[in-house]
């Protein structure tokens, strides 16, 4: 589905990633692991075209992003939840979400993809009528979440969603991931609670420093003694 060879990608003539190479199978999760100036999110917002350099290769089923305009990617099947939620503080939960499907050409679907998310995300139901600002960070994630699936994306890209929620809402994103991949969603996911990534995934990298150090399975980045001691704390 993703396919990503040789990636350089940076600002200001500068890369911040290095010969950067990845996949992403039809129906997988893949986590990136790093640290925080590991270039995680430039990797992510370099598939959105949000990177104003970028060399190397991105295919997406088969078709090239380089080049594209950021606001035609999503058309192709891509939903980008960018690190801090950025909803929209003054609108509604129902018109945030409303706002995501953007791309729909058919206004009946409107109300049945509102209606999964609803049933993906029950309090967001309660609150339909909320302005988004005034929520939980948790609830806000949710909306962000809610908002980027109403695209009916092929592949959805989260950048750090765990990051600032309590532990038990963390536990109900935990649950929604793997709701979302078991209906077909491909999942790229940059998260810094390298537990909750592996516990998710199929498969992971970890970046250092912009280059590729380390991939493998989700058992065997557990497994491995540079990630326990790096990113699990073990």
């Amino acid at each position: 589905m993703l396919t990503i060879e040789k990636l350089n990608a940076g600002y200001g003539g500068k890369d911040v990633l290095h010969d950067v190479s990845i996949s992403v199978a039809t129906g997988e999760t893949v986590t990136l692991l790093g640290a925080n100036t590991a270039g995680k999110s430039t990797l992510l917002r370099s598939i959105s075209g949000l990177v104003p350099q970028v060399r190397g290769k991105i295919d997406f089923n088969g078709e090239s992003l380089l080049g594209r305009a950021a606001h035609t990617i999503p058309a192709l099947g891509i939903a980008h939840v960018p690190e801090g939620r950025h909803v929209f503080p003054l609108m509604t939960v129902y018109d945030n979400l409303v706002m995501g499907a953007y791309t729909l050409r058919h206004t009946a679907q409107l109300d049945a993809r509102i209606e999964a998310v609803f049933e993906l995300f029950p309090r967001l139901r309660e609150r339909r009528t909320q302005a988004a600002g005034s929520m939980s960070g948790g609830e806000q994630q949710m909306v962000a979440i809610g908002r980027a699936l109403m695209l009916c994306p092929r592949l959805l890209l989260l950048d750090e969603p765990s990051h600032g929620l309590a532990p038990i809402v963390v536990d109900e994103l935990h649950e929604a991931l793997l709701r979302i991949n078991a209906t077909g969603v491909s999942i790229l996911l940059v998260e810094q609670n390298a537990s909750l990534a592996l516990s998710i995934a199929t498969r992971g990298y970890v970046l250092e420093s912009g280059r590729l150090v380390l991939e493998g399975s989700a058992g065997d980045l557990r497994s491995n003694d540079e990630v326990r001691r790096a990113y699990l704390g073990l």
